[in-house]
């Protein structure tokens, strides 16, 4: 004020705050308040060398507050309050000016606050703070003296009680009452739910989660590992082959391997490298129908008689037969499409697939010594895993009514391609539907 000796003096107040939803570290709130007390100072110079001045006061503005860990919030606040104020000498008589009524003794002043609330429990707390309050006058103290405002300065301690605490028991940063996870381990991240994140939805949070990037859908472990019921390495979501004996080793679908390609897998193949294309016995020998000692794929006298002696082959040692003709009956591929001999996404055999595989299957068995491999093919829609699995089975398909018409199954090679090779387009309908087929080719 004008004058220059300070003589502190007290005040007190009460505030009442409200502050917005957030889920940061900072937070914007009202505050309304009011309080009363009284500013004092002394000069020797001047007549009367002090005075006090009784002010009382109610305001509001805007605070921001700021976390500090979970118990210390600093803030700080801005905003207007209305003053009154009565200005009295060291004898307790009204100034000259205040008594004259000179000056209104209301006025809006402008305030200014920092603070710190420690917090003692959840919902109650320690502060203290120090602000300013300006008047836009200069007779606080009864005096107008050179081109100054008047304004004071106080410092303040108390308590706040929050009549709405939010509780965190888990302290993972969302509050109990929306938290669907209640007790989440410390330090874990969570969803706006409270719930520690899945990132792949298999139903095992990250924080437990060893194999965090499973495909949608994927039956998982407690571990959050796709499940691989028969142990083979190979998840049960790719495995086709999902009985696997304990210790056979398999191929990339789950399958035994079959190194030789002759439908018998190696872990019971007596005879690992039979040939190409040759038929074999459950061990996985090549057939020898007349028991000569010539499997029948070296066997150019298949019919030999028992006991005969023959040659290397298969032939009795008396006669030198000319090997049979080999004769081609005008069909070396059948292409079935998918779209009329297969039910859409499935496996199973339409009945207008029946005439074409009919006619290529009394090809073989007018020539029985033929070989033929079915192919399966998809187009590029789906997943690599899952259009190899229905490329297999569609050609699984084709040799099962192969077999039902009575021919051989070591007469045939089964594989599915997926979606590799194909014959169209993928970036039209007409192009994938040529790329989902079959393909029935002779080998031999």
């Amino acid at each position: 004020t004008d004058y220059s000796g300070l003589k502190p003096d007290y005040f007190g107040g009460a505030s009442l705050e409200y502050f917005l939803p957030t889920y940061t570290k900072s937070s914007f709130g009202i505050r309304l308040f009011g309080g009363g007390g009284y500013i004092s100072g002394k000069d020797a110079t001047l007549v009367p060398s002090e005075f006090r001045t009784k002010l009382s006061f109610a305001g509001g503005g805007i605070v921001y507050a700021l976390s500090l860990g979970d118990d210390v919030f600093p803030y700080i606040f801005a905003g207007a309050s209305y003053l009154r104020f009565d200005p009295y000498g060291n004898n307790g008589v009204k100034l000259p000016n205040n008594e004259a009524g000179v000056y209104k003794k209301s006025e809006l002043n402008y305030n200014g606050e920092l603070g710190f609330r420690i917090m003692l429990t959840s919902n109650f707390s320690f502060d203290i703070s120090g602000g300013v309050q300006l008047s836009p006058n200069d007779y606080l103290d009864d005096k107008s003296i050179g081109t100054n405002n008047d304004m004071f300065y106080y410092a303040a301690a108390g308590f706040s009680f929050s009549f709405f605490a939010d509780e965190d028991s888990d302290g993972d940063g969302v509050i109990d009452k929306k938290d669907m996870c209640p007790d989440t381990p410390e330090g874990i991240k969570v969803d706006k739910n409270g719930c520690p994140l899945d990132s792949d939805n298999d139903g095992v949070p990250d924080y437990k989660d060893k194999c965090p990037n499973t495909p949608r859908g994927v039956q998982v472990d407690s571990h959050g590992c796709p499940l691989d019921s028969d142990n083979d390495g190979v998840p049960d979501y790719k495995d086709i082959c999902p009985d696997t004996p304990a210790g056979v080793k398999v191929d990339d679908l789950g399958c035994p391997l079959d190194s030789d390609g002759d439908g018998v897998p190696d872990y019971m193949d007596k005879c690992p490298d039979t040939p190409s294309g040759v038929t074999v016995d459950k061990n996985g020998c090549p057939v020898d129908s007349d028991l000569d000692g010539v499997p029948d794929y070296k066997d150019k006298c298949p019919g030999t008689p028992a006991g005969t002696k023959v040659d290397s082959n298969g032939c009795p040692e008396v006669k030198k037969a000319a090997p049979p003709e080999e004769k081609n009956y005008g069909v070396n591929k059948l292409v079935l499409n998918a779209s009329t001999g297969f039910a859409s996404g499935s496996s199973a055999l339409l009945p207008s697939a029946s005439s074409d595989l009919d006619m290529i299957a009394n090809i073989m068995r007018q020539d029985p010594g033929s070989r033929w491999k079915i192919e399966g093919y998809t187009d590029n829609v789906g997943s690599e895993a899952a259009n190899e699995r229905l490329s297999y089975q569609r050609a699984k398909s084709v040799l099962e009514y192969f077999l039902k018409k009575g021919l051989d199954r070591g007469r045939f090679q089964v594989s599915g391609l997926g979606e590799k090779f194909p014959v169209a387009s993928n970036e039209t309908t007409a192009g994938r539907a040529k790329n989902r087929r079959v393909e029935i080719i002779r080998i031999k």
